[in-house]
């Protein structure tokens, strides 16, 4: 499929960005954008990966341009930012998706208070820090939408890193307050909340033993594994105007996990007190 836009792209002309837009969800995100029109803009710390989405855009006929950004750093994203926008003039789309799990930390009685400060930098701190560098733009255009990468865990409790949870959980209030400050200025904030979905951080299809694969049925209502492609295709609903109406809402993404369980203890799993996969707990 060419990413050359039509006369009924969903985002023909718009200007996207998206953060960890080299690989996964944010690749994915990256190059559905620009099938559907887009200028898409992707922030990411790796080059290699970045560069080899660019390129799949580009070769499809598609309008991409790829910077190696740590959104972590305050200094680096508003110098990034302001390339942006003395380039393009103006930034209609911002997804947020750069999170990580990082590593397994044991129970939480036993972290180290310096991982939380790397769990908040990865998945809160840079919603904060790129938003903040994108928004003014937006207000002065009155118009803009922003769509940030939660996590099921900031809906459920989450035993395996309470952490973690908390700073996803705060993405979705992060994007539910701020899309009521400014609504009025005609900027959208929504979010999307994955589960159980194939992406760099967790590669289930790596992960997963074969008992384990041919029980997705079991585990997931829509009977699937998630890939990346679906976490993009609702990222691009909330970008487009089809979703005009719509604003501080997460959506799971979740195969419906999230209205069909959680976590379990499980003792065959002596490494990890804790399971969502499908195997008997």
């Amino acid at each position: 499929m060419r990413d050359v836009p039509n006369a009924e792209a969903l985002l023909s002309g718009r200007v996207a960005v998206v953060t960890g837009g080299g690989g996964g969800i944010g690749a994915a995100t990256a190059r559905l954008f620009a099938r559907q029109g887009a200028h898409v803009v992707i922030a990411d710390v790796d080059a290699e990966l970045a560069g080899r989405t660019v390129e799949h855009i580009a070769a499809s006929g598609g309008s991409a341009l790829a910077a190696i950004v740590d959104v972590r750093d305050r200094d680096q994203v508003t110098g990034w930012a302001r390339s942006v926008l003395d380039r393009y003039g103006r930034v209609d789309v911002l997804v947020n998706n750069v999170g990580h799990w990082l590593r397994h930390p044991g129970n939480f009685a036993d972290t180290d208070p310096q991982l939380w400060d790397e769990l908040y930098r990865i998945n809160l701190h840079h919603v904060f820090v790129v938003t903040h560098a994108f928004l003014p733009a937006m207000i002065r255009a009155r118009a803009g939408a922003i769509v940030n990468v939660s996590s099921v865990e900031g809906l459920r409790g989450y035993p395996e890193d309470p952490v973690y949870a908390a700073f996803k959980a705060a993405v979705i209030h992060f994007t539910r307050s701020l899309a009521v400050q400014v609504g009025r200025d005609g900027v959208r904030v929504n979010a999307v909340a994955p589960d159980v979905t194939e992406s760099l951080q967790v590669p289930y299809s790596r992960w997963l033993s074969a008992e384990e694969q041919s029980q997705w049925p079991q585990w997931v209502p829509v009977g699937r594994m998630g890939v990346p492609e679906d976490q993009a295709r609702v990222i691009l609903f909330l970008a487009c105007d089809q979703s005009a109406f719509v604003t501080g809402h997460t959506i799971p993404t979740d195969g419906g996990t999230g209205a069909a369980g959680g976590w379990f203890r499980s003792p065959r799993r002596p490494d990890r007190e804790w399971t969502n996969r499908p195997i008997a707990p």
